[in-house]
């Protein structure tokens, strides 16, 4: 039967739906179905365990102990993914929200594959709750209809005389009953081929605040995290990786290293040297005393200011074209206005709270991962690739992250198949934890690239613009990965214009041109990705504009926004809360940003404080945000405070630097993230909205930084055309 297993066809770019065979078929096949919760076979490893009888379908399994598991695709990094999907779930079906549960997904593209990005099973892009709004809605009504004709079997009546709410199915006469009792027979019923969801104005758990599914479990230290994984006979192990990108092991001596307590191994692996241990601090330790020679014939070994020097080399000529209208340079060579700015953006870590780490078991013939995968069908391939086995013999076994911001969610999984080469080298056949320090993480590579944007303007006599020329230098991070032809369908990867290809403002002569760079520094997706750069060129630009026009930033923006009605909406719903244009305090400026990125329009009206010594303090942001339908408005809430909080500490003070190829910075002395003394109020407002619902998670971090640089220059006259804010090697 489970050759049967199958979904029927969906439009293109949607997410395969369920059919009535696909829910029957996995029902019936409950007692092998999928790997439940999160624990380790034969460990002692913490985790949650599955009722002792239960019928799904992919998405939704219910115990006979009424629990309703909800099989999530996506990874939870904090996001709050899992409470999201279960609640729509919960909706269609018409369980109590306290019976719901949660479960990561196994591998498996032909069921929890992402239609948003290129088929992959991922979770990047604020595109989780959109791919998965009706897919998750279908499961829970289908999973309704099976239990609603189970019971209708049992009790002889019509299945449209029976009523389902808050975990019970009730029929005028009859004994109401929960789900449980209808679990086993729920299987083998015919259900309708097909199924309605409920309409909107019938919606009670969609829409509406609920608390996350996961809280207590992070609270009281049963959440499962890669760390946390400890056993016996589990080796912990550490790498020493190159000083420079791009070198390689030339030479080494292990002899002082071996001579540690504690250690087991050294080996060589593709990406430096690991060091095993039965604990973490004598691999540290040994890996300390390790001597390596490196061979640096292909490193990396340009400092930042030579990088910079090259950006600007190719600045002066002719980039890609990326957008072109009208003729900017007729209009800019007529206008009685113009302006130009050079702006720069450095590399950016991402620092999450919690470091890289995983486990990993390799016996030669099939391999076990525990990790945080934000991609897990590409991690498993490159893990299988690897070990030089066939991806059906790696499974990986999904674990709650501690934050990513796009770090989990690399293309070439660098992080996971150093561990398979780790495990292969060792050959044991035992778990391994790699565990990656915070210096490991942020000298480590894959940032966000840096960028350098040159832009010009011409204004008519009434202040209003009529051309835009904007020429970008940056890296893609998508260059030599899998998904470089994809993205670049007509030979131009216009992923380092995101935010700048499609400016929101009318303006009738427009000229984007993009110069892509090859450097040696490893680079990948960072929260909000090109948009956190390209919004704040645009956004303080145009503020620029509106000063030398003399007009009112907000006013400004409104009129150039017809075409873009839901941003304009924002952005007139954040002024009016934040009481723009009423009088400030003594040292008190506004800065106004606004920014659409991944589907989602979001304003932000940033209040700062300025002291005569130029000490600078963010007060208050004001948010205000169309994302569609808020599944739990209390999340959205949750995602824009995030937002700001990472978008703040990054302008404030982070840059990523070069010292001759070498990564200046290590941890979080020379990297610091924002301290709750620089966190602002932040008064969020979502647009009611029956729109499907877009993203969240990514989309309140472009308008921040320039929204507060927009608040300085408001203060101070001056344009802050390089990030950090603060002094920093840059």
């Amino acid at each position: 039967m489970t050759a049967d297993r199958t979904l029927a066809a969906s439009p293109a770019g949607s997410p395969p739906r369920l059919t009535r065979r696909g829910f029957l078929v996995s029902a019936g096949a409950a007692g092998a179905g999928l790997v439940i919760g999160m624990a380790v076979p034969a460990s002692g490893v913490r985790g949650q365990e599955p009722a002792a009888s239960a019928r799904f379908d992919p998405f939704v399994r219910i115990g006979t102990d009424d629990t309703v598991t909800v099989i999530v695709k996506h990874l939870e990094m904090g996001q709050g993914v899992a409470t999201g999907l279960a609640m729509l779930v919960a909706e269609e079906l018409g369980a109590s929200w306290a019976q719901m549960r949660t479960e990561f997904a196994p591998v498996d593209v032909s069921l929890y594959a992402n239609p948003m990005l290129h088929g992959m099973q991922a979770t990047a892009e604020s595109t989780s709750m959109a791919n998965a709004f009706m897919q998750y809605r279908e499961a829970g009504a289908l999973a309704r209809a099976a239990l609603t004709a189970a019971a209708a079997q049992t009790w002889s009546v019509p299945a449209s005389e029976i009523s389902v709410k808050d975990g019970l199915l009730s029929h005028p006469g009859q004994t109401s009953a929960s789900f449980g009792a209808f679990a086993d027979r729920a299987g083998s019923v015919t259900v309708p081929d097909a199924v309605t969801v409920k309409p909107d104005t019938e919606f009670s758990l969609i829409g509406a605040r609920h608390a996350r599914l996961d809280t207590l479990a992070k609270i009281n230290g049963n959440a499962l995290f890669a760390s946390d994984i400890m056993e016996d006979d589990m080796l912990v192990a550490v790498v020493a990786r190159p000083p420079r990108f791009g070198a390689a092991v030339a030479a080494f001596d292990d002899g002082q290293a071996r001579k540690v307590e504690g250690v087991e191994d050294v080996v060589q692996i593709p990406g430096g040297i690991a060091v095993l241990a039965r604990s973490t601090w004598p691999a540290l330790k040994a890996r300390s005393k390790l001597s390596i020679t490196w061979d640096e014939s292909g490193a990396e070994t340009r400092s930042t200011r030579d990088l910079w020097a090259d950006y600007h080399d190719r600045a002066a000529t002719p980039g890609k074209p990326v957008r072109t209208e009208g003729s900017v340079s007729t209009a800019l060579k007529g206008a009685p206005t113009a302006l130009e700015a050079y702006f720069r953006f450095p590399y950016l870590a991402h620092a999450p709270m919690e470091p890289l780490s995983s486990v990993i078991r390799f016996t030669g013939d099939r391999a076990e991962v525990w990790a945080a995968s934000q991609t897990p069908s590409l991690d498993r391939a490159n893990v299988a690739n690897a070990l030089q086995l066939a991806p059906e013999q790696v499974s990986i076994e999904t674990l709650d992250a501690g934050g990513s911001f796009g770090r989990r969610g690399c293309f070439d999984s660098h992080y996971l198949t150093e561990a398979a080469h780790i495990a292969r080298a060792h050959g044991q056949g035992r778990r391994i934890k790699t565990v990656w320090t915070r210096g490991d993480d942020i000298a480590g590579g894959y940032y966000r690239p840096m960028a350098l944007h040159h832009v010009r303007a011409a204004l008519d006599k009434n202040g209003m613009p009529t051309a835009w020329y904007h020429r970008i230098v940056s890296q893609s991070i998508f260059t030599g990965t899998g998904l470089e032809a994809a993205v670049a369908g007509d030979g131009i990867d216009r992923s380092p214009a995101g935010g700048v290809e499609h400016i929101p403002y009318a303006i009738p002569n427009l000229q984007v041109e993009l110069h892509t760079v090859d450097t040696g520094v490893p680079v990948m997706r960072w929260r909000s990705m090109a948009h956190s750069h390209a919004a704040y060129v645009v956004e303080t630009f145009i503020d620029e504009l509106a000063a030398t026009a003399g007009k009112d930033p907000v006013e400004y923006r409104l009129g150039l926004l017809e075409a873009a009605p839901r941003l304009k909406a924002v952005l007139s719903l954040a002024a009016e809360k934040a009481g723009w244009g009423t009088p400030l305090a003594d040292g008190r400026y506004r800065g106004v940003a606004a920014h659409s990125s991944f589907g989602t329009s979001v304003a932000q009206i940033a209040e700062i404080a300025l002291d005569r010594t130029g000490r600078l303090k963010v007060e208050r942001v004001v948010c205000a945000l169309d994302c569609g339908l808020a599944i739990n408005p209390d999340q959205v809430r949750a995602q824009m405070e995030s937002a700001v909080g990472f978008g703040l500490g990054a302008a404030l003070r982070n840059a990523i630097t070069l010292d001759e190829g070498r990564v200046a910075e290590t941890d979080f002395d020379s990297y610091q993230p924002l301290r709750m003394s620089d966190m602002p109020e932040v008064e969020v407002h979502i647009v009611a909205s029956a729109e499907p619902p877009t993203g969240a998670g990514i989309c309140g971090v472009p308008p921040i930084a320039p929204a507060v640089a927009n608040a300085i220059s408001s203060a101070t006259g001056r344009r802050i055309r390089m990030l950090p804010f603060l002094p920093t090697k840059r």
